[in-house]
């Protein structure tokens, strides 16, 4: 069965992104060099799953940050909605989580990076996150996309390790406990 992990930058009052899904406010933070491991994180999953919203957020981008395979769960999009080169790297499905658990899983794509406000809680509630690295950022936005919100009931983590930077972001690791 696949195991879902989870990494993201969130503002210190729990954003993820404006309500425009811009990430503006991510390059307010000053070029330190510091290593937050996303590479290393990069390295290790076999696939990446996301929203409409992150997917529209990366195509404004530029360039296509992403070597690994794309699952976008999204009932508007398309393969008519993307850049014709990417059609091969993205794949657009309307299945639950738990039917896409177990397409993933018959692939044998079994790390998943779960990336995106709304599907990252999705993939909570359903019990697929097996950890989280949440960089927290330090500005206060005030209003946009929560990273969490509504889970159904409590869903316990245990902190892994807890790592301060110069530029004032704070690397939190969490393992999910099965609920």
């Amino acid at each position: 069965m696949p195991t879902g992990h989870v990494m993201m930058a969130m503002s210190l009052d729990g954003f993820v992104a404006r309500k425009d899904h811009t990430l503006d406010w991510l390059n307010k933070q000053p070029a330190t060099g510091e290593d937050h491991g996303f590479n290393a994180f990069m390295d290790s999953i076999d696939v990446l799953v996301m929203g409409t919203g992150s997917l529209q957020t990366v195509l404004g981008f530029g360039e296509w940050p992403y070597a690994k395979p794309v699952v976008v769960l999204s009932r508007s999009m398309t393969n008519k909605d993307l850049p014709n080169h990417l059609h091969d790297k993205v794949e657009f499905s309307t299945q639950t989580p738990q039917e896409l658990w177990k397409t993933l899983g018959q692939r044998g794509q079994d790390r998943v990076y779960v990336d995106g406000g709304a599907i990252v809680q999705s993939f909570l509630q359903s019990g697929y996150v097996q950890d989280m690295k949440i960089t927290v950022v330090p500005i206060l936005l005030g209003d946009g996309i929560r990273i969490f919100g509504d889970n159904g009931g409590d869903i316990d983590l245990e902190l892994v390790s807890a790592r301060p930077f110069p530029s004032g972001m704070v690397d939190l690791v969490y393992s999910v406990k099965p609920r």
